[in-house]
């Protein structure tokens, strides 16, 4: 859809067009609420100034609709969908890079108590696998902290993408 179609949706209808980008009641009504949007590098500024106030509870339940990295078939849904074009760089025939992701994803999962996210678009396996190993090395509210972080520029592409 382009950014007028946007602009256009009855506000229902735009929040379930922008829910799957990330899934933070708050944000996804504030970044409804300040349509019209100029230009998509407006509606881009103000949801990134809403991403930034998020809170780790927030941010942990957001991270529910997310599928491990290296499991990007798993869930349904839109958010599922994306997660799956995100992880392009990993390749699930490598037998290889799916046994270290899973061991990877296993220690943080025991380590933070919830899953690794880490925005994937762009990135290849072993640069995703890189910072997973360097991330295990975090204190949980640096981490948390990250985890923010990646959450916000996931969300930040895939509402780029929406409205592209």
């Amino acid at each position: 859809m382009q950014l007028q179609e946007f602009n256009d949706l009855p506000a229902g209808a735009a929040a379930e067009a922008v829910r799957p980008c990330v899934d933070i009641d708050s944000w996804v009504d504030a970044v409804v609420e300040g349509r019209p949007y100029a230009g998509t590098a407006e509606l881009l500024d103000r949801a990134d100034s809403l991403a930034r106030a998020w809170t780790p509870i927030e941010v942990e339940k957001a991270l529910a609709d997310h599928p491990r990295i290296g499991e990007r078939h798993a869930g349904s849904g839109a958010s599922a969908r994306m997660s799956g074009s995100e992880q392009a760089g990993v390749d699930p025939q490598d037998a290889e890079i799916q046994r270290r992701l899973a061991e990877g994803n296993a220690a943080y999962e025991q380590r933070f108590d919830r899953i690794y996210l880490v925005r994937a678009a762009g990135r290849s396996a072993e640069e995703i696998l890189a910072l997973l190993e360097e991330r295990l090395g975090n204190d949980p509210d640096t981490e948390i902290a990250v985890t923010s972080g990646q959450l916000r520029e996931i969300a930040l592409l895939r509402l780029e993408g929406l409205v592209s």
